[in-house]
């Protein structure tokens, strides 16, 4: 990166170090008081470096004028965090919510045209930074994932669900089934689902808010106070159904058939996986839900 704006730029390597440089100064975390910080990562007056590329006016310098900008992508960006985690912020609490969040986006800022992934790498985060959420990491992560296969689910892909006629025939140690691409399976040690259900008062949310504020959040929890749930083993699909999110408990075995065809495993492998003791009336039954449910594509 560039110590300086260019005077003139005449390449396109040039351009690039410049936008960098331009969104550096953009996304720099704020300083006490929502401010600019007054130094550059290299010690030298921040206002050195912005007025290579920005001027002062009658009423602002150059380096208020930046702030402006970069003072309104920490708010808008911890405000959509705020927003489309309420299960990881009612585990954590307000305040320690908004210093993960201030964590998590120094270390991993916007790179999509869309707010709606800023939250694709909390959960990895979450777990290799624990101190930021203790003493509560393993269920603020396995909240983290939750709540971001519901956005992944609810973006994602839908194929023509296929019907019983379609698969009638076919040999079952060949049979491929595809599993709807918007369907997320996740293997987690907490019951997120029952937590989130209490938390909405039984109203999971339908989409993913990117809802602009005036400012950053003040950390203050809203939501009432509700007991954390103990650890225990669950497994859970989260899928959609006519543009609204569901999330549904699985069976381990039934779990492991399913990641088995997600996988590409033929339908006689993906039964094995679920193990010996699991009776065939309660695969046949499985199937049944799943297919009703419109679970199965072509692939």
């Amino acid at each position: 990166m560039p110590s300086r704006a260019p005077e003139r730029i005449r390449s396109t390597a040039e351009l690039r170090a410049f936008q960098r440089l331009m969104l550096q100064a953009v996304i720099r975390p704020l300083a006490r008081g929502h401010r600019a910080q007054r130094r550059w990562s290299d010690g030298r007056p921040a206002a050195e470096v912005v007025g290579s590329f920005s001027v002062a006016n009658d009423r602002l310098s150059a380096l208020e004028r930046i702030e402006i900008y970069n003072r309104m992508y920490w708010f808008r960006t911890l405000d959509s965090l705020y927003e489309d985690l309420p299960g990881v912020r009612a585990v954590l609490g307000g305040k320690k919510f908004m210093r993960l969040a201030e964590a998590y986006l120094t270390r991993h800022p916007s790179r999509s045209f869309t707010l709606r992934d800023l939250p694709a790498r909390l959960e990895r985060f979450i777990r290799t930074h624990p101190r930021l959420s203790a003493p509560h990491t393993a269920l603020a992560a396995d909240m983290a994932a939750f709540e971001w296969a519901q956005v992944e689910c609810y973006d994602g892909a839908a194929h023509a669900p296929l019907t019983p006629a379609a698969l009638a025939g076919r040999p079952v140690a060949k049979m491929r089934l595809g599993l709807q691409p918007q369907i997320r399976l996740l293997a987690l040690r907490h019951p997120v689902d029952d937590f989130a259900i209490a938390l909405k008062q039984g109203a999971l949310r339908g989409d993913a808010s990117n809802a602009v504020g005036a400012g950053p959040r003040t950390g203050r929890n809203s939501a009432r106070r509700m007991r954390r749930p103990k650890p225990e083993r669950v497994w859970l699909a989260v899928h959609r159904h006519a543009g609204r999110i569901y999330f549904k408990r699985l069976e381990a075995p039934a779990f492991k058939i399913l990641g088995a065809l997600r996988a590409g495993r033929t339908l006689e492998q993906a039964v094995a996986c679920a193990g010996r003791g699991v009776k065939p009336e309660l695969v046949r039954d499985w199937f049944m839900t799943w297919m009703q449910l419109g679970w199965f594509c072509g692939l």
